[in-house]
């Protein structure tokens, strides 16, 4: 809108006669980057956390309510049926302590691009492996 009001009035100057010319900049964009000091945190309700040992699909930015129902299948099947941009989270069955977190590639189902590590409890972000 503001780019637009700009624009209108560089042509009105332009019509007129006028020979200063009007610079437009573009408003600065606001990246989605944690403040500093804010830890990152898995955000998942504790109801909806898969039980020791099990997978469940999780897309982010949707409300609980909205997820996909929990199925019990092996985690080497959810990678292949993961919509693209979701997680798969996985609760090692010995470790009931972390959460694995399998980032899906935004663009391309069933191809995991990063391996993020959670405590369960809190949701805290412990570490990052490779996939």
């Amino acid at each position: 809108m503001r780019i637009v009001r700009h624009l209108a009035a560089a042509t009105l100057l332009a019509a007129s006669g006028c020979t200063h010319a009007v610079v437009v900049q573009p408003e600065p964009r606001a990246e989605a980057v944690s403040p500093p000091g804010r830890a990152e945190r898995l955000g998942i309700p504790p109801g909806h956390m898969p039980r020791p040992g099990e997978c469940r699909v999780w897309i982010p930015g949707t409300p609980p309510g909205r997820q996909p129902r929990p199925r019990s299948r092996p985690c080497a099947g959810i990678e292949r049926v993961a919509p693209a941009g979701s997680w798969i989270v996985y609760r090692p069955g010995g470790e009931r302590r972390f959460v694995r977190v399998r980032v899906m590639d935004e663009r391309r189902p069933g191809v995991v691009i990063r391996v993020r590590v959670f405590e369960a409890e809190s949701g805290k972000f412990i570490r990052e492996e490779n996939p």
